[in-house]
């Protein structure tokens, strides 16, 4: 990236921090795939093995980028306690980018694979049983709580202090998104200024959350680790719990089934309803309303972060392309349970009515930045 500053190589010094010179070190593998964070798996001789995770050095991000390191820190030691041994377990971190070491996390590597590379398939087995593994594991984390005085958002505080109610904390990370659209002038479908006032329509909603669950929010196949063989195939890893926070466990769908519809996710929601004592979740208007939300909110984030990321004009495109439309289905999903009264207290008015895909503001402004 153009801002990137020359800086020492962190590596090194967080080793030495831990007490581990090179003779102990039997091998150091950069990993790849991740898209902010430097992540390296540090294997030592006795067999301990690591990652290391330490921040860019470059200063150009999203908002609630700041601190993610922390919000990591709080994923892992809040999951250890619900999550099994596919969570990772905190070695030690260091949340200051002033100290000695700069900051940084190591901790403990799982196996296996992501589990877009292997592919597990309904032929064999494999994915109608890793599904439900997987809902059986976020059902699990979501029943881990914040404490009670910490409140909603996320640990790293990047807005302030935490929120005393779900609606305040969602309403301050949505405002810091498009906020970062505004200032990076990225590429959306609509104004700005209109996506605000359907978001801000619809938040009565989030005031039915009134729990801090774990959210991980970034359940994408890549963050997810499968080992063994065909056929007998295991969940071996919950990783990049970076973008976590406090809030609704309804957001962790959106990345679970993600460009797709949760619902239809029979497997999963089998397995996430034995999490909790045979509850299945309920699929209300109200509920679609939220998950609708949290679409938004991360189509958003993907949207935006392409300008600061500096990824190029052919990479900007492609995720335009296929973000963008899921975008618009979100917010139209939410203009449509509304004037269908799906929430009586909620505000109709300010959607740019009859607005598609194929009427997207064109560029230039601050719904586009070519």
């Amino acid at each position: 990236m153009s801002d990137q500053a020359p800086a020492a190589p962190p590596l090194p010094r967080v080793l030495d921090a831990l007490g581990v010179g090179e003779r102990d070190i039997a091998s150091i593998v950069p990993l790849t795939g991740g898209t902010y964070n430097a992540v390296t798996r540090v294997t030592l001789a006795d067999g301990r093995d690591w990652v290391v995770k330490t921040p860019p050095p470059h200063t150009a991000a999203l908002r609630y980028e700041r601190d993610l390191l922390v919000n990591e820190v709080a994923f892992y030691t809040a999951a250890a306690r619900a999550g099994g041994p596919a969570i990772p377990r905190v070695v030690r971190s260091e949340a200051d980018p002033a100290a000695p070491t700069g900051a940084y996390l190591v901790m403990t590597a799982r196996p296996g694979r992501p589990w877009h590379e292997v592919s597990p398939t309904a032929d064999d087995g494999d994915e109608p049983r890793l599904r439900t593994e997987l809902g059986r594991i976020i059902g699990q984390l979501h029943g881990v709580t914040g404490a009670a005085t910490s409140g909603f958002g996320y640990p790293a505080e990047p807005f302030g202090p935490l929120a005393p109610t779900w609606r305040s904390a969602f309403t301050a990370m949505t405002e810091a998104v498009l906020a970062d659209a505004e200032t990076y002038r990225a590429r959306l479908p609509y104004p700005v200024g209109d996506i605000r006032t359907v978001l801000a329509g619809a938040a009565p909603v989030l005031d039915e959350v009134t729990r801090p669950a774990l959210v991980h929010f970034d359940l994408w196949p890549g963050n997810l680790l499968v080992t063994g063989e065909p056929g007998a195939r295991t969940i071996g890893g919950v990783i990049d719990g970076e973008r976590m926070f406090w809030g609704d466990p309804v957001a962790d769908f959106v990345s679970l089934a993600l460009f797709g519809d949760i619902e239809r996710d029979r497997d999963f929601l089998a397995g996430y309803a034995e999490a909790r004592d045979g509850r299945s979740v309920e699929f209300t208007d109200t509920l679609r309303i939220r998950y609708a939300l949290y679409r938004s909110y991360l189509y958003l984030i993907m949207l935006v972060e392409t300008v600061p990321r500096a990824v190029g004009t052919e990479a900007a495109d492609r995720t335009w392309e296929l973000v963008a439309p899921h975008l618009v289905d979100a917010l139209e999903s939410i203009r449509n349970h509304l004037s269908a009264g799906a929430h009586p207290a909620v505000p109709r008015t300010g959607w740019p009515g009859g607005l598609s895909p194929d009427s997207r503001t064109p560029p230039g402004g601050c719904a586009g930045r070519r």
